[in-house]
């Protein structure tokens, strides 16, 4: 597969489209200042404990208090507090080493929030879930680090390899590998990535990775709650640390500050690949040039529709999405569950595009046109499976009910994406009511008397082509034979089909317009 990163700089932030064979399927939007993203790590202040959800409300600095459950409190909880607490007061200049930091016993995953964040205390902690709607953010103090190769998490001495590394013998390589090289009193997450790898790349990156955490526990010095101890890494670099591979070959930035750190960083991360990264600045809108503008138009509102004919409406509530599929206006054959196969898979095909490129979270509803056949259903069950393997968001799909439904439950950690491709009527305003049109003539005839009392020579007027029609059917009886009768000047008339249909415009001699 061709993958491609856009990266359009603009005053408003960053956007960072993907496109898989010139196709968009993710679009990301990095403000300028972007706070409470998913991974940044804060010193919170825990507000209040509620016994009757087992959870706790933390001040992160939002203007609603984040959420935390007990479930997401780590099992090392204990030695977290611990940590943050000696952190918080380390005046040592190169601070404590955490190798040799005893750690507290582990808590129970049945216990009760109440006998853990009794006092109130203040706490490290990971944002899990970004501000949703009403929502603050949801929490976690099961602290990771992400890596290109593997995934840090302090305070157990853990290995485990990505289950997605099918060989036996690659996976033992890789424990046997980390285990040898990782320092004491931090987990290690071996990613799928890391398949193949040699070990001075994988020590590479730990090193880079126990830096950071160092970076943290030097930022906890003397803070007060509440705090941003460290930030997720650019959203560029992050898309671009998990998603980098062999079919990735070309990334195009219109900014030189984003050009070089992407360069410097895909240098360091895979320096076989630093040539793909190109500078674009050519005159127009990069989104325009590589045809991105226009699958935004195309790919976001309440209907989208495919090639084929088939369409899909995309209604979304406080609690669930629904997708209803359309049959389409052509037909492949005469056979009504061949076509509605069809139809499906292709339709299915495009809902796996859209839930990622939307961002699309909780639970998802799609009706399906109806098909009798089982084995046709479990087609369609298998297809969406696969077409949904390359959605990184962790996903459940249920098989299609005796309703012709399928469920869908989606991981939904930030606000999805909502565009409006809908435009203000170029007549009405966005009004719903234009001039009366009878008075369109009268209203010409008018701003050409005044321009020709104001010496303007060589008068043209650029309007829709039925109203050009209008103006100039018929010889000598036409409307613009009447104003020479009566102006003794031939004004040209010209047809322009990007006009609306009342619009129009003079213009000079020179062709250029005359602003009334």
């Amino acid at each position: 597969m061709n993958k491609e990163l856009i990266i359009n700089a603009a005053p408003t932030g960053v956007e960072i489209a993907l496109l898989e064979d010139k196709k968009l399927v993710e679009l990301h939007h990095e403000s300028g200042n972007p706070n409470f993203a998913v991974g940044d790590l804060y010193l919170g202040k825990v507000k209040k404990l509620i016994p009757g959800l087992n959870a706790a409300f933390v001040d992160v600095g939002f203007e609603k208090d984040a959420f935390l459950h007990y479930t997401d409190l780590s099992p090392y909880i204990r030695s977290i507090l611990k940590f943050t607490q000696q952190a918080l007061g380390d005046k040592s200049p190169e601070g404590f080493d955490f190798t040799k930091f005893k750690n507290e016993p582990e808590i129970v995953k049945t216990g009760k929030i109440t006998d853990v964040l009794g006092g109130k205390p203040n706490l490290l902690v990971q944002i899990l879930k970004e501000p949703i709607s009403s929502k603050g953010p949801r929490l976690s103090c099961e602290i990771s680090l992400p890596g290109r190769f593997i995934v840090l998490t302090p305070f157990n001495d853990i290995v485990a390899v990505s289950k997605k590394i099918h060989s036996s013998e690659e996976r033992k390589r890789l424990q046997k590998i980390v285990e040898a090289i990782k320092p004491p009193n931090f987990g290690v997450i071996v990613r799928t990535a890391a398949e193949g790898k040699k070990t001075a790349e994988l020590h590479e990156d730990l090193t880079t990775l126990v830096e950071t955490w160092k970076n943290i526990q030097s930022n906890l010095k003397g803070g007060q709650a509440p705090q941003k101890i460290l930030s997720e890494q650019a959203k560029t670099t992050s898309i671009l640390r998990d998603l980098l591979n062999e079919s990735f070959n070309r990334i195009v930035i219109n900014d030189k500050n984003i050009y070089t750190d992407t360069k410097t960083y895909i240098q360091k991360i895979a320096p076989e690949k630093q040539n793909i990264v190109d500078y674009y600045n050519n005159g127009s809108p990069i989104f325009d040039n590589f045809g991105i503008t226009r699958q935004v138009k195309a790919s976001f509102g309440k209907t989208v529709n495919l090639d084929s004919g088939v369409y899909l409406i995309i209604e979304a509530t406080e609690a669930l999405h629904v997708i209803d599929v359309n049959s389409g206006y052509k037909s492949s054959s005469n056979n009504q569950e061949q076509n509605a196969l069809a139809s499906n898979l292709e339709a299915a095909a495009e809902i796996a595009r859209q839930l990622r490129l939307r961002d699309l979270g909780g639970i998802i509803i799609i009706d399906f046109i109806d098909m009798k056949l089982p084995e046709n259903k479990k087609t369609v069950f298998e297809a969406m499976e696969k077409f949904m393997q390359l959605d990184r968001a962790k996903h459940t799909i249920l098989p299609i009910s005796k309703f012709g439904l399928m469920q869908i439950t989606r991981q939904r950690v930030k606000p999805e994406v909502t565009i409006s491709v809908a435009e203000d009527c170029p007549t009405c305003k966005g009004t719903g009511k234009i001039g009366a049109s009878m008075l369109i003539l009268e209203d010409i005839e008018k701003n050409l008397q005044y321009l020709i009392n104001h010496q303007h020579k060589g008068l043209s007027i650029h309007v829709h082509p039925i109203l050009f029609a209008y103006l100039t059917k018929g010889f000598l009886t036409s409307k613009q034979w009447k104003w020479y009768f009566q102006l003794k000047k031939w004004i040209k008339v010209k047809a322009d089909a990007n006009y609306h249909l009342t619009e129009y415009r003079f213009f000079d001699a020179n062709e250029e317009e005359i602003k009334l």
